[in-house]
């Protein structure tokens, strides 16, 4: 069966990285996105801790910046495919990797927060010196909870927070009560002693069967894409934090109304990006849920076949509907 033709779109994403190098065993072939993703970008300091952003400088006449805030497992390097295309229309585009994924550091033993990662973000903003600029927020998955965060600390007007200009949410657990988590994330959240055991059992070949569950049948990543996102979780030895980070999934239900009161009481201009096959945040479920607690939210739902990770999956489809989103206020 052929995969659905995607929608058109004013955009072409820029090709993903081939598998054939893998498979032939170039190791230069497949790294070079990744290489490449990471010699353009920088470091930060936060309480000893070093952290990972790339920062490029895109539109001309534009003034408009936007930070791009990446899910779990994963890091900063799941925006690339729309990377580009978001240079030719905002001034800034910004990604950092938290504290724990990517190209951060990984300190064991941690307590890991959403709160953590929230400071993180707003020291990276004074970090550029854009402390009285105003941001325009994407973010997916995890991010969505830390971009919940920091939306409740900009309304109550918290020493030191960012001033949020948009809100475009993606396939996060923004509601407990309709969030799935996989059941190896459960396994690793609540084992006791044996998540560390599992931790270091982890493998290539375990790894992608499980994220490859989270991605629709047409839409699933290349070897290479695989090992990229592999390469990214084993940087400084990141699949022995997996256990401690996935505590954020206790942590939304306990501050449950602290963030999603921070969405249903904002006058920020707030959207959603959502790929209708995912089986995390699952249609209707999920959906329903949105529109009932978040009616001034606009909506974007992606093609049928769009699951969790719908920047990678449909970035065509993607960067428009957040283009439409940024161009309608």
């Amino acid at each position: 069966m052929r995969p659905p033709t995607p929608r058109g779109a004013l955009w072409k994403p820029r090709a993903a990285a081939t598998p054939e190098g893998r498979i032939a065993g170039d190791e230069r072939v497949v790294d070079t996105a990744l290489h490449s993703w990471r010699s353009s970008g920088g470091y930060f300091t936060y309480k000893a801790q070093n952290i990972f952003y790339r920062d490029s400088t895109g539109a001309v006449g534009s003034s408009d910046i936007v930070i791009l805030l990446h899910g779990f497992p994963t890091s900063s390097y799941d925006w690339y495919k729309i990377w580009e295309g978001l240079t030719q229309r905002f001034h800034r585009v910004i990604a950092l990797d938290f504290v724990g994924f990517g190209f951060s550091d990984k300190p064991r033993p941690h307590r890991y927060s959403i709160f953590e990662q929230a400071s993180i973000v707003e020291r990276l903003v004074g970090h550029l010196g854009l402390r009285n600029h105003r941001i325009n927020l994407l973010s997916h998955d995890y991010g969505d909870t830390v971009a919940q965060e920091l939306l409740h600390r900009y309304e109550h007007n918290k020493t030191g927070s960012i001033l949020i200009n948009s809100l475009c949410l993606s396939n996060g657990g923004i509601f407990p009560e309709t969030h799935y988590p996989r059941f190896i994330q459960k396994l690793l959240k609540d084992g006791g002693f044996l998540s560390p055991i599992l931790t270091r059992l982890m493998n290539f070949f375990l790894f992608s069967r499980g994220l490859g569950a989270v991605f629709g049948p047409y839409t699933q990543p290349s070897q290479a894409e695989y090992w990229d996102m592999w390469t990214a979780i084993r940087t400084n030895d990141g699949n022995l934090v997996v256990d401690s980070i996935l505590q954020y999934i206790n942590q939304r239900k306990k501050h449950r109304d602290r963030w999603v009161g921070a969405l249903a009481s904002t006058t920020v201009p707030l959207h959603l990006i959502y790929g209708p096959l995912d089986p995390v945040n699952p249609y209707p479920e999920f959906l329903q849920l949105y529109k009932k607690v978040l009616p001034m939210s606009t909506v974007s739902v992606l093609d049928d076949h769009i699951s969790h990770y719908p920047q990678l999956e449909d970035p065509t489809g993607f960067l428009n509907a957040y283009l439409n989103f940024i161009n309608s206020f």
